[in-house]
């Protein structure tokens, strides 16, 4: 935190595998994880700013599917998904992730949400690719701005369901 104002770190450093994206929310780690996990709330919050997520699956269970569809000003489609791996409520998240656009570069993503003690909640997102190449070319594809969109979308909901 900074004050008031919330930031989202993301740590992409040379030669490694993984991305990680870390924010402090000023809610509740029930809250965090409830929003986060709802298809409902997830198109509030996922995604660029401007453009429309649609839930097409999301079964929040070790081995259920996930597939989040997001069109933009233009009309294009962009989808995603993945398979759960572990759901511990309301500690940790574990999924793939992939780009449909690119199939085969499969990223596992690790979400943790810890509670800070004091109504607030450090999620740590945890993205491990394939290899540096894979890691390296979503940075490029402006991975970072569109995270700390999502995260910036995800703490406006919070506030507004607090």
């Amino acid at each position: 935190m900074n004050g008031t104002t919330a930031r989202t770190d993301v740590v992409a450093e040379p030669g490694r595998h993984d991305v990680v994206i870390t924010r402090v929310f000023d809610a509740p780690r029930d809250l965090v994880y409830r929003v986060v996990t709802d298809p409902e709330q997830v198109p509030h919050w996922w995604g660029p700013e401007g453009g429309r997520t649609v839930v097409d699956e999301m079964d929040v269970r070790p081995g259920g599917r996930w597939r989040y569809v997001d069109t933009d000003d233009d009309g294009n489609e962009y989808a995603f998904h993945g398979i759960y791996h572990q759901v511990t409520p309301p500690e940790c998240l574990v999924y793939t992730f992939e780009f449909e656009g690119m199939p085969g570069h499969v990223m596992m993503e690790t979400i943790t949400f810890e509670d800070l003690g004091d109504g607030r909640t450090r999620l740590v997102d945890l993205g491990v690719f394939q290899s540096v190449e894979d890691r390296d070319g979503m940075v490029a594809s402006g991975m970072e701005s569109g995270a700390r969109e999502s995260m910036d979308r995800l703490a406006a909901v919070l506030a507004d369901s607090a």
